[in-house]
């Protein structure tokens, strides 16, 4: 019987001997890398961590001692060592398991961290907390790594934390980069051992009271004392910026060696006050298409060969990443003001093309979105023009720098934000549904939502020439469709579909749910209900060549992969209220409410963003509207054709 099936909790590990243990290791990498790669998921990451989450559970107590993870994305091992298992077949689909830390599926899930930084504070809330309700025998254990130390808002957590010597918080440093050089040997660990020791604590204060009250030289004996302790250990362990804060510091640990790491765990358990644990692992550990893997370690992967860790589908079609990250090198051939600013995100957001052609104008930040974009309203106030590009999620982040740094100073910065919209699997945090709620209250902003390749290249090259204001340019996470050329326009509003006769409906469509939109109007020509189908590109502002469309239709009918709650459907309407236009509007959009996981296509679904759906509630709120008039153009009996 394989190890791994006797594991149903924490608490059956701790009579596994060391070479059980080695077993179990290797079970979990091989049971990752087979269920992974037939689902997709985070694989890199928790390959990387096995003995380190092994480690943690040995030596604490789920959950009555809570474990945080940052970013949740590497919580996999967590999850099989927590009694899900059987899970795995259905991660990150509709109905299966969580690819993050997830309350409802485990009480061993504190804390649904999808976005990184945040688990620190998360975990000085907690410790402070327990030990306000005297609950002296747990410990708090944040589970920190994966670039997560490089946001702002974990080290704001660290100046804290520094100053509270008696929380019971142990953060365990996930250091999977390439920079650091292991301190190994007996005398790193007798180090560790006295520097987490109370009686080591004991005796400085001790010596820091006997010694400073000498007349005289006590006090500069005490300090010539205390800075021979900390340079001798600074020499032998490169413990930094830790120590400087105040925080007592282990490491750096072999995050491969379990016996290792549960010995530095116990230690920082044992010292009742916070202390860090550097451990140093490698991303994608025991897979060796995954070790070889220059570019991200296989941090995200889609279905692959769980042997050679090749794409199982050999079609390579483009995608609105590739588009944007085509015409950028081309924007920046002919415009040397150009720059280009991420989050640690240079190959998701396509922004290594640019980075590979413009070394020196491509800026990786870390993830560390407000500092981003305060950066680029720094660049801009010197006449370039920067691009800061992130998953849209993760602009969320940075709003208050968007609205006070860049919009109230009129910075010429353009925001683009790859996966906006519904995207799926990876669940509620990480639908890019807010942005245009969020950002279109900053005044004077720009936002194009285009629909196609053509309109993406179109709308990049004219938001990099607006040097007065901000611009924001959205695309989706599905497949880039086909082009969809307009028939006419009516000014700057592309026309895509007109039905003869006077029109009744105005459809308004936004981005990837053009052709959405599309749909819906042919269905209502179908029903006996004219309609035009426009696409305004930009749908901020909101122009007069749209408005004077709106006020020759009856309804005005709005679509948006963005929240409906203060969408630009909204917007627009609000809009036609300040000019007098009484057209009504039925907006479509997504509903004020975080999202399950599943695909893109069954969350549409689900939330009845079809072209089939919307047209019958179209049809229906016509019916109502024309309810009065007696002789209707609409025959009721042709609603059974639309359902």
């Amino acid at each position: 019987m394989p190890l791994l099936e006797r594991i149903q909790g924490p608490a059956d590990l701790r009579d596994l001997t060391r070479t059980e243990m080695d077993e179990l290791a290797a079970e979990i990498r091989d049971f990752l890398i087979t269920h992974v790669s037939r689902t997709g998921g985070h694989l890199g990451p928790n390959l990387g961590v096995v003995e380190l989450t092994l480690a943690v559970h040995r030596t604490f107590t789920s959950p009555h001692d809570p474990i945080v993870f940052d970013t949740g994305h590497q919580s996999y091992v967590h999850k099989i060592l927590t009694g899900r298992q059987g899970g795995f077949d259905r991660l990150r689909q509709l109905g299966g398991l969580s690819g993050y830390p997830s309350r409802e599926e485990s009480v061993h899930d504190w804390v649904e961290n999808s976005h990184a930084s945040a688990a620190l504070s998360w975990a000085e809330g907690m410790a402070k907390a327990l030990k306000l309700k005297g609950e002296t025998d747990r410990t708090v254990v944040a589970f920190v790594g994966d670039g997560a130390l490089t946001g702002g808002m974990a080290w704001e957590a660290l100046n804290n934390i520094a100053v509270q010597d008696d929380l019971r918080l142990v953060i365990v440093v996930n250091d999977n980069g390439r920079s650091y050089t292991p301190t190994v040997g007996g005398l790193a660990q007798h180090l560790a051992v006295m520097r987490t020791d109370r009686r080591y604590e004991d005796l400085l204060d001790m010596i820091k009271r006997n010694i400073s009250r000498t007349p005289l030289v006590g006090r500069p004996a005490y300090e010539l004392l205390h800075g021979l302790k900390t340079g001798l250990k600074d020499v032998l362990a490169p413990q930094g910026l830790f120590a400087d804060l105040g925080l007592k510091y282990v490491g750096p640990i072999d995050g491969h060696d379990e016996p290792a790491v549960e010995r530095a765990l116990a230690q920082a358990k044992d010292f009742g006050g916070p202390v860090i644990v550097h451990c140093l692992t490698q991303k994608g550990h025991g897979f060796r298409a995954a070790e070889q893997n220059e570019e991200d370690r296989f941090h995200a992967i889609g279905q692959i060969d769980a042997h050679t860790g090749e794409p199982l589908s050999s079609i390579v079609t483009a995608t609105w990443t590739d588009i944007f990250a085509e015409e950028l090198v081309r924007i920046g051939g002919r415009r040397d003001d150009v720059v280009a600013i991420t989050a640690a995100m240079l190959h998701p957001t396509g922004l290594n093309r640019f980075a590979a052609t413009f070394p020196d104008r491509t800026f990786d930040v870390g993830i560390a979105e407000q500092h981003a974009v305060t950066s680029a309203a720094g660049m801009a106030a010197m006449g370039l023009h920067p691009v800061v590009a992130v998953y849209s999620t993760f602009l969320n982040r940075a709003f208050d720098q968007v609205l006070m740094d860049v919009g109230l100073h009129r910075a010429g910065v353009t925001f683009v934000l790859d996966r906006a919209g519904i995207t799926g699997s990876d669940g509620a945090s990480h639908n890019g549904m807010w942005d245009l709620s969020v950002f279109q209250i900053v005044p004077g902003m720009h936002m194009a939502a285009p629909r196609d390749a053509q309109r993406l290249r179109e709308a990049l090259n004219a938001a990099v020439d607006i040097d007065d204001a901000p611009s924001l340019v959205r695309f989706s996470k599905d497949k880039l469709p086909d082009d969809i050329d307009a028939i006419s326009h009516h000014g700057a509003v592309d026309v895509l579909y007109a039905s003869a006769g006077r029109p009744r409906v105005l459809v308004v469509a936004y981005g990837q749910l053009v052709g959405t939109g599309l749909d819906v109007g042919r269905r209502l020509t179908q029903q006996g209900i004219p309609a035009t189908v426009v696409d305004p590109v930009w749908a901020l502002p909101v122009g007069d060549d749209l408005l004077d469309l709106v006020a020759d239709h009856d309804l005005v009918v709005t679509i948006e992969d963005n929240c409906v709650v203060g969408g630009v459907g909204a917007r627009l309407e609000q809009v036609m209220t300040d000019r007098e236009i009484t057209t009504p509007v039925q907006a479509f959009g997504i509903p004020d409410r975080y999202l399950a996981q599943g695909s893109r296509g069954q969350i549409l679904a689900d939330l009845g963003l079809t072209g089939q759906d919307i047209a019958r509630s179209v049809v229906e709120h016509m019916l109502r509207l024309d309810r009065p008039s007696v002789d209707s153009p609409i025959d009721p009996s042709r609603l059974q054709d639309s359902q």
